[in-house]
């Protein structure tokens, strides 16, 4: 098959070998998610990681070289796949409307799933204000593109005049942060609401504030 620019297009398959890494190390992410919410990151162990996931110590660091480097790989694998259902369900609707509310509900939706990835993914965020020079570049760059689709969506409604002229960029952080306040009633069982009540709150307090009069 040729490509449009008229060089050739490789098409590539797993190897048997790739599979098993793949396997392997969601498996060891998972667990990680779970022993880390659990012990926070200075009482867990990699042995206890290693447990959680059935698997020998030694395989843990056959895909990961300290406890460091599998809590930032636990983090950023949630993150990514958190950004992944937020895309799906954007790219299913079509107004500006739609899209906001699709994305509210698949955040709370994930959240209520993984409540152990909330942990430690908000404390993270925590440490933005006070130490910004510890955040991994990486998890920071996951993180603003969740604030780039929100602003995504913003833009797109400001240009079919659905929502007024406003600052796209600060919204789409204050959006952010009204979002992660009820998530947080959520985890800690400060609420009762059912997600979809929760849903429409946010929503609703969010559109009044920027749609077009």
């Amino acid at each position: 098959m040729v490509s449009p620019a008229g060089s050739c297009l490789i098409t590539t398959s797993k190897t048997k070998k790739d599979v098993v890494t793949e396997f392997r190390t969601s498996e060891i992410l998972e667990a990680a998610r779970k022993v880390f919410a659990k012990k926070g990151f200075h009482d867990a162990t990699v042995d206890d990681i290693a447990n959680a996931a059935g698997v020998a110590k030694g395989t843990v660091y056959l895909y990961y070289r300290s406890k460091q480097e599998v809590y930032l790989a636990a983090l950023k694998f949630g993150i990514a796949q958190m950004y992944s259902a937020l895309v799906e369900e954007v790219r299913r609707v079509s107004t500006t409307e739609e899209k906001l509310r699709a994305l509210i509900a698949a955040k709370l939706a994930y959240f209520e799933e993984n409540r152990d990835f909330f942990k430690i993914y908000y404390f993270e965020l925590g440490k933005i204000p006070t130490h910004p020079g510890t955040i991994d570049s990486e998890f920071k760059s996951l993180y603003l593109d969740q604030a780039r689709l929100v602003e995504s969506i913003l833009k797109e409604g400001s240009r079919k005049k659905a929502i007024r002229n406003l600052r796209t960029d600060q919204a789409a952080f204050a959006i952010s942060d009204l979002i992660r306040g009820v998530v947080t009633q959520r985890v800690l069982g400060w609420t009762k609401s059912k997600i979809s009540q929760d849903v429409e709150f946010i929503f609703d307090l969010i559109w009044k504030g920027i749609a077009a009069q």
